[in-house]
């Protein structure tokens, strides 16, 4: 046990450009420290874009499975994080034009229109009011327009730099702080600046444990 966390440890310290190269030169099983590293980041990504838990855990997979066949391309230009999104972001449209032209609907024209554009414990009550104030968020954040809805998980919820947004989404840095302010207007004042801290759409263990176990095999790793 003491070796696995040993292990895990290093891992940590160990960067993307590192174990990028590990994968290249042929330890496949070496990919899972990215993953493990960047599935909260890449869920909460497509979140923006895909409602269905089903549809975010299979363009998950997806957008892995195409990164490793992509990650000789890889130079380092960009952070690993902000290359790997972009390819996330790239399978959920596509996911949205498939499932558009299955039946004939779609996003709406102002999403179109948008994506178009440049462990605390807590007593049984607590927990209870806990997750209820977390739906009434996630709700709220599901009823944004999708191009809002991406910049607001990105910045708010996970917490990345505008820059790093920005180059995400493929935006400007401008209109990354215009979206996000139309996003706090729509969801209303009481709900973004009380409940703030609430941790929404949280990745949890096993469905992290899952995709990994799931792309590793898929890789042959």
């Amino acid at each position: 046990m003491e070796a696995l966390h040993i292990e895990h440890r290093r891992s940590a310290l160990r960067s993307d450009q590192d174990v990028v190269a590990d994968v290249i030169a042929g330890r496949k099983e070496a990919y899972g420290i990215l993953l493990r590293r960047y599935n909260q980041l890449l869920y909460r990504a497509l979140r923006g874009y895909l409602h269905h838990e089903a549809d975010v855990q299979d363009a998950m997979q997806e957008t892995y499975l195409k990164a490793h066949e992509k990650l000789h391309q890889y130079k380092g230009d960009a952070a690993f994080s902000t290359w790997l999104v972009r390819i996330g972001i790239n399978e959920a449209l596509q996911h949205l034009r498939r499932a558009k032209k299955r039946s004939g609907h779609g996003p709406s024209d102002l999403d179109e229109r948008l994506l178009q554009l440049p462990d605390t414990r807590m007593d049984p009550e607590h927990t209870a009011i806990h997750s209820e104030t977390r739906r009434i968020v996630e709700r709220a954040i599901d009823r944004l327009p999708t191009a809002y809805r991406a910049v607001y998980l990105l910045r708010e919820v996970e917490g990345l730099p505008v820059t790093e947004v920005a180059a995400c989404l493929g935006i400007t840095e401008g209109n990354v702080k215009v979206r996000l302010h139309r996003a706090k207007a729509l969801l209303q004042e009481t709900v973004w600046k009380q409940l703030a801290d609430v941790p929404v759409f949280a990745f949890g263990q096993a469905h992290c444990d899952l995709l990994v176990q799931r792309v590793l095999e898929r890789i042959g790793a």
